[in-house]
């Protein structure tokens, strides 16, 4: 008998228990755990576009918004300037200390007339403008004397320098169809011209080098490429990236008499190594930091020391002209400030830091190499 009570007993307890079992997981199921309540739902997971986290990081702070010395940008864009633009250019100007503003939109013939009296005719020592070649005769018999001396007329009328645009060496092709090389001795007489005048030459050759890579999830130029498409540079049109850059080295080697300044840091500012290389190969080149200032941001350490070592090749340079967005490059150039926003997204996703150079560097960067390499800027206005 005790058996059996202790049996009834047992399968009771056995039935309470499972009828427990039975009702726990629905109990449990209407009460969300701590890491299902943080989930954020599906439909609220931003994009990689959208995803823009804000920094919980608490340093110094130093947002300059005036340059420490005067400087000269000595890459810049006006087309066509009217006299309205030119003085609030100079208004502008004024209040970052930009002291020097290179205009390397000029043109050539009576469009570079009209800008050269526009601007420097309105303020003399404020501006400067370099010619830009014509490539409209290129399949006439004796094109690089003519384009020799349409540079030599430009600079009687004003021009201080050549500006050569990114079409050169990618998209300027013959009449045949065939692509214009950029060491294509067809521009041998306009580089010796250049030389003759002592007259450099800033000049723009293929693009980051991103851009001539696949458009997937590894390209680190993605939303740029996502916003203008048209930026890139695909095998089925386009030369590649070191074609670009063998055809440009061997230009500047074949005319050492003149002083070419590559722009954008001759797209090596992911690799200061290489361009630091070039620098010891070739004594006639430099370089701006037009629009790359994302490149030397994201590696301070690499950048300082480079700057430092090639203080004499190195050029102020903005690009784009917006006035709210020099005090970016006053700030990397200036201070030692940490993990800071870029000004423009598309070319860095990534935070930026000041790599801060001592002030002899901060001057050739800022307006000494400029006063070396461009005739005719009023050397006054610069401290000694």
């Amino acid at each position: 008998m005790k058996s059996w009570r202790a049996i009834s007993v047992s399968a009771a307890t056995l039935a309470c228990i499972a009828s427990v079992a039975l009702l726990w997981p629905r109990a449990a199921s209407t009460q969300p755990s701590a890491a299902q309540s943080q989930q954020t739902p599906s439909s609220q997971v931003p994009n990689i576009e959208e995803y823009n986290p804000k920094s919980t990081l608490v340093v110094p702070e130093h947002k300059i918004q005036r340059a420490k010395f005067p400087f000269i940008d000595i890459h810049s864009h006006h087309w066509n300037p009217t006299a309205e633009h030119v003085d609030q250019l100079v208004k502008e100007m004024d209040s970052i200390n930009l002291q020097v503003l290179v205009n390397l939109s000029g043109g050539t013939g009576e469009e570079l007339k009209k800008t050269v009296a526009t601007m420097k005719g309105r303020y003399p020592t404020r501006f400067v403008v370099f010619a830009n070649p014509s490539y409209n005769d290129i399949d006439t018999p004796g094109y690089g004397q003519r384009a020799a001396d349409r540079l030599a007329a430009d600079v009687r009328n004003g021009a201080q320098g050549l500006k050569i645009f990114k079409n050169f060496g990618m998209d300027l092709k013959y009449a045949n169809g065939e692509r214009v090389h950029a060491d294509d001795p067809i521009f041998d007489p306009l580089f010796e011209k250049c030389a003759e005048l002592k007259l450099p030459v800033l000049i723009h050759i293929a693009e980051p080098s991103a851009f001539f890579d696949p458009w997937d999830k590894d390209n680190e130029r993605w939303e740029e490429l996502k916003e203008f498409p048209q930026r890139a540079r695909p095998p089925s049109k386009y030369p590649p990236f070191e074609t670009l850059m063998t055809e440009r080295n061997h230009l500047f080697a074949k005319h050492p008499k003149v002083n070419f300044i590559a722009a954008h840091l001759a797209f090596h500012g992911n690799d200061l190594q290489r361009l630091g290389k070039l620098f010891d190969a070739l004594p006639n080149m430099y370089v701006d930091i037009a629009a790359v200032l994302a490149e030397l941001g994201r590696q301070p350490y690499s950048a300082h020391d480079f700057l430092v070592k090639y203080q004499d090749r190195v050029l102020m340079g903005k690009d784009i002209y917006e006035v709210n967005e020099y005090k970016w490059y006053f700030r990397a150039l200036e201070t030692r400030d940490e993990y800071f926003e870029y000004y423009r997204r598309r070319h860095a996703f990534w935070r930026i830091y000041g790599f801060e150079v001592p002030d002899e560097v901060l001057k050739k960067i800022y307006y000494k190499n400029a006063l070396k390499l461009v005739p005719g800027i009023d050397a006054k206005a610069f401290p000694n």
